[in-house]
Parts: C-alpha cells; structure tokens; sequence
C-alpha cells in the first residue's frame, strides 16, 4: 500500500511541475520581453501568444504545450505499476497536468486554458480519440473562424469519442471531467461567443 501511495503521489506532483512550465510566458518574456498575462484575455495559450508574435508562434506553442501535456501521460503509462488494468494512474497525471497549466505554481497560479495541453494528454491515453478530436478542433476553428468554438465543441465530444472506441472507463470520465473544466474556463468566450463579440481568427 506504501508503495501504491508513493506512485501516486510522484506521478501527481511531477505531472503538476511539468503541466506549470509556463511555455507562452516564456516565449514571449524572452523575445519580446513583454508579460502575456498583461495582452489580450491574458491567457499564456497559444491564441493570446498569436496577438503578440503572429501565426508562426501560435503552432510553436500549441505543439509544446501538447507535447508538454502528453509527456507526464505517457511515463505514467510506462513506469508506473499500479491501477494499470483501468488506467488510473496517467488520468491522475493528465488531470494534474491540466490543473499545472491553468493554475502555474511559477506563475502565481495564473496560465491558460489547457486545450492543447488537454489534447496532449487524450492523444497520450489514446492516440485515435486524439486525433479525431483535434481534427474536429481543426474542422470547426477553420469553418466558424473561432479558436474558442473548437476548443468548446471538440473537447465537449471527447468523452464520447472514447466511449466510442471502448477505451477505459477512467479515460472515458477523465474526458468528460476535463471537458466540464476547460468549457468552464472558456466562461468569458462563451459569453463574447453569445454577443457576436469574440475575436475571430484571421
């Protein structure tokens, strides 16, 4: 049982440090010297870094926070010996990564809105569900012109997209859990989205 609670604890406090690197903050702090938190939403994502430094760092930062979110998934899936028959323990690692991207210990628990970092995590448990959900992503971003609207719609079918493909039922729950979280955190998009107000991508 010791060992059990170790495991856990390693795998939820290191997927949390990983999920906190701030990678937006960073970009943007040393090229341009500018606090991202202060520009537009003031969100560290790749959106709100694309009103800073343009189309090329948007990608930039989008891949990375997706690699940053899938690399705590995949050690958990590889190094850890306990749950592994229901997945458990790379769902803790993919909820902490999550929590360290939207609330950053080394940003005063500030950050972003954990989309790609989330896509990261479900094409770590499993790559198809991932795939089809940042295709979807891709599809409703280019056609409606919103980030925002993606974001909302892919990841609000993604637990159903694993249902779809029988994953384990903790991924299936992570999905759904992660999705009410990160549309929570898309509050003010949602609003604007209501008004005609949100900021389309050009």
């Amino acid at each position: 049982m010791e060992t059990i609670i170790i495991e856990i604890a390693l795998v939820i406090i290191a997927a949390y440090l990983i999920g906190s690197i701030p990678t937006g903050y960073i970009i943007v702090k040393l090229f341009t010297g500018q606090d991202i938190r202060t520009i537009g939403s003031g969100s560290t994502g790749a959106t709100n870094v694309k009103r800073v430094m343009g189309k090329k760092w948007f990608f930039i930062v989008m891949i990375l926070d997706a690699i940053k979110g899938a690399l705590p998934v995949v050690l958990a899936k590889l190094l850890t010996t306990s749950f592994t028959e229901i997945g458990l323990l790379p769902v803790l690692a993919a909820v902490a990564v999550i929590l360290g991207h939207s609330k950053s210990i080394f940003l005063k628990f500030t950050g972003g809105k954990s989309v790609a970092s989330g896509v990261g995590t479900i094409l770590a448990l499993n790559w198809i569900a991932g795939l089809i959900i940042a295709v979807v992503w891709g599809i409703i971003t280019y056609t409606s012109k919103y980030v925002s609207l993606g974001s909302i719609i892919a990841l609000a079918l993604s637990p159903f997209i694993m249902w779809g493909l029988k994953a384990p039922s903790a991924y299936i729950w992570y999905c759904a859990l992660g999705a009410v979280y990160i549309i929570y955190l898309h509050r003010e998009n949602i609003k604007r989205l209501l008004k005609g107000e949100e900021n389309k991508v050009r």
